[in-house]
């Protein structure tokens, strides 16, 4: 998905710099994935095989000896001093891959927190959520629901479910994008099965048939990082909102209209 990302961003004009920053890719692979067709497929497996993407680095088994380095001086460590250290330590592989496994190991910099809001119709939030109502017969129920937000206007689109599977997430997302008049550039989530079926390292491994939507629906699917509190924060702000906003002081007869 992340070529796919790359081609929609770009097909906005978005500058190649400015992707190559957001999709974690360098420049000349942003200039090689816009030259190639459109991502037709969200198969992951079969984009390993064609592309042979997944492969582990040369310097993957460094791992823990870079983390280690950089922890004893608290992340301040150059990357050509990081790279003499496993030259003499038996490294052999070149400095490209050394660096960029330096890259994501390092800490990064903590800045103060600024309200992200993106242009009009640029990002969108969606997550499952779910309340708890009380009846009058005294029995109480999980009710879920899904949310979508609109990040620039806060524009939110809700739906009480049946479940959280595949089918309604799919059914739940359309509505939300027939709500809003349009379908925003790029789609932000947590990390629900019904999206994303695993990660091997910085691979993610996409559910198929979300994967699909949105190759037809023509927007970029972004994650939060596992253990990434602000990010996973921004999403789960939109399902909060929603729980916030019921009434939960009100009793329901038992035939309400949750029960779908």
């Amino acid at each position: 998905m992340t070529r796919h990302e790359i081609q929609i961003l770009r097909a906005v004009g978005m500058a190649q710099a400015a992707v190559a920053a957001k999709t974690g890719t360098s420049e000349r692979s942003v200039r090689r994935i816009e030259r190639e067709a459109p991502v037709a497929t969200s198969d992951t497996a079969a984009l390993v095989r064609a592309k042979g993407v997944g492969r582990p680095s040369i310097a993957a088994p460094w791992t823990e000896r870079i983390a280690q380095w950089l922890a004893e001086e608290d992340g301040a460590l150059p990357g050509v001093e990081l790279l003499r250290r496993a030259r003499e330590a038996g490294y052999r592989g070149g400095k490209s891959a050394l660096y960029e496994l330096i890259r994501r190991l390092r800490p990064v910099e903590r800045v103060p927190l600024v309200r992200f809001e993106g242009a009009p119709g640029e990002f969108s939030q969606h997550d499952f959520g779910s309340v708890t109502v009380r009846y009058r017969s005294g029995t109480t129920e999980r009710v879920p629901f899904f949310a979508s937000r609109l990040k620039w206007s806060r524009y939110a689109h809700v739906v009480v479910v049946p479940d959280e599977q595949e089918e309604t997430l799919i059914r739940a997302l359309l509505a939300a994008l027939e709500a809003f008049g349009g379908v925003p550039l790029v789609t932000v989530w947590d990390n629900p099965k019904t999206v994303v079926i695993e990660r091997r390292g910085e691979l993610i491994v996409w559910n198929p048939i979300f994967g699909q939507v949105a190759l037809d629906y023509r927007f970029a699917p972004e994650l939060c990082w596992p253990r990434a509190a602000r990010q996973k924060d921004y999403v789960a702000y939109c399902t909060s909102l929603v729980a916030c906003g019921m009434d939960l002081r009100c009793r329901f007869h038992a035939e309400s209209p949750f029960h779908l």
